[in-house]
């Protein structure tokens, strides 16, 4: 795309356009699905639906996966006690989905497995099924934070990151 052409598009949208995807009340249903995510295993899952990237990202032309790397590190998702934060990213400028998981998720979850995660919720989102496409999303890493690093009976996880989704 034009970089000029993309940087009006990422200037035209702004933060009530994330939030016209998802209102407060998928918002909060999100939330509650990442907390009760949280109580079968020890990851940390956040989502970030952001519409436009800043200036700086658009001047060198950025891709959103930078974008989402540099938010992974800010969000502190990497800062888990087993290294088992994942971050779903969706940039909708973009119309990006980046999903980064820490280094011990990682040797446990195969990129391909990955890739499936974002086509469904790809496909969820071009249907404008923003918060069912997020809400399978948080699901299926779920069931793999769960397969990976399940709660010894009686452990709790001690929610190391917020719930809520981030929108900017």
């Amino acid at each position: 795309m034009n970089r000029f052409l993309r940087l009006l598009k990422h200037r035209w949208l702004d933060e009530s356009d994330a939030r016209r995807a998802l209102g407060p009340a998928a918002l909060d249903r999100l939330q509650a699905r990442v907390r009760a995510s949280e109580a079968r295993h020890s990851g940390e899952i956040r989502v970030m639906v952001e519409a436009g990237l800043p200036l700086s990202y658009l001047w060198r032309n950025a891709p959103a996966r930078q974008r989402a790397v540099t938010l992974f590190g800010k969000m502190r998702v990497w800062d888990t006690e087993h290294n088992n934060g994942v971050l779903i990213y969706l940039l909708l400028a973009d119309h990006a989905i980046e999903i980064v998981a820490d280094r011990g998720v990682a040797r446990q979850v195969a990129p391909e497995r990955w890739h499936q995660i974002i086509a469904s919720l790809r496909q969820a989102l071009r249907e404008h099924r923003f918060e069912a496409g997020l809400t399978a999303a948080v699901d299926e890493v779920d069931a793999l934070l769960a397969r990976h690093f399940p709660l010894a009976e009686g452990e709790v996880n001690p929610n190391e990151l917020p719930d809520a989704p981030v929108m900017g």
